[in-house]
C-alpha cells in the first residue's frame, strides 16, 4: 500500500468541493436544523482524547438532545457501564462531533464543536425519568452544523433491512475477547437487564 500523505495529492484525486457542500455549513442551530435535531431519537457522539478516538451511540425515547438555543445542546448521560470513554475524552479534550439520524430520512445532520460535562443538579433535573436523574449532562456548543447527503444510507438501504439473523450474541462477543467467559452468563440476563435499566 502507498499511503497518500499530502493534502494537495489527496485533492487531485477528488477535485474541488461542490459549492453547496461549502455553503450549507452554518455556525449555529438554525430553525430548520432545530426541527431535524428535535426529530432525532438517535445520534452518534464522537470524541477524541489522549488514548485516541471514541464513537458511541446515543438514543432516547424522545429527542436525543435538548436544543436549549441556537448555540447550546444538552444531552443527558444516564448511568451505564461506567467505562466513561466519551466523558473522559470530553473532560480532557472538548472537541466533539455528532451525527443525527432519523428513520426514513437518508440525509444525516452533522455537528462539530465542543462540549463540557456538568453534574449540576439544575441541569440533571431537567431530564428526570421515573424519579431518576442522569448522572451528568453533556453541554454542546456547535461550531459547524450541516447535513450530509443521503448516498451512504441509500447505498446501504439501512431503513429497509434486518440483517440480524446469525449474528453473535453479546455473550459470544465477550467470550471472543475473554476465552474464560461463558456466554450464557451474560446472554441469560442481557435482554431483561437492558429493559429494566433504561434510565
Amino acid at each position: 500500500m502507498t499511503p497518500i500523505t499530502d493534502i494537495a495529492e489527496l485533492e487531485r484525486h477528488y477535485g474541488a468541493a461542490h459549492a453547496v457542500a461549502l455553503t450549507k455549513v452554518t455556525d449555529r442551530v438554525t430553525p430548520a436544523y432545530r426541527r431535524w435535531i428535535e426529530a432525532s431519537r438517535f445520534c452518534i457522539l464522537s470524541t477524541v482524547g489522549p488514548e485516541g478516538t471514541d464513537g458511541t451511540p446515543r438514543g432516547d425515547d424522545g429527542p436525543v438532545v435538548l436544543v436549549e438555543d441556537e448555540r447550546t445542546l444538552l444531552m443527558p448521560d444516564w448511568q451505564g457501564n461506567n467505562r466513561l470513554d466519551s466523558l473522559r475524552n470530553i473532560v480532557r479534550d472538548g472537541r466533539i462531533s455528532l451525527m443525527f439520524l432519523v428513520p426514513g430520512k437518508t440525509d444525516v445532520v452533522r455537528i462539530n464543536g465542543t462540549a463540557q460535562v456538568t453534574a449540576d443538579e439544575d441541569f440533571r433535573a431537567r431530564f428526570e425519568r421515573k424519579r431518576m436523574h442522569p448522572a451528568t449532562v453533556i453541554v454542546f456548543t456547535p461550531r459547524e452544523v450541516y447535513f450530509q447527503c443521503g448516498k451512504a444510507l441509500l447505498r446501504s438501504n439501512i431503513w429497509n433491512r434486518n440483517d440480524a439473523e446469525g449474528l453473535p450474541s453479546a455473550g459470544e462477543l465477550v467470550a471472543d475477547a475473554d476465552r474464560a467467559f461463558e456466554p450464557a452468563v451474560l446472554d441469560d440476563v442481557y435482554d431483561d437487564a437492558l429493559k429494566t435499566s433504561m434510565w
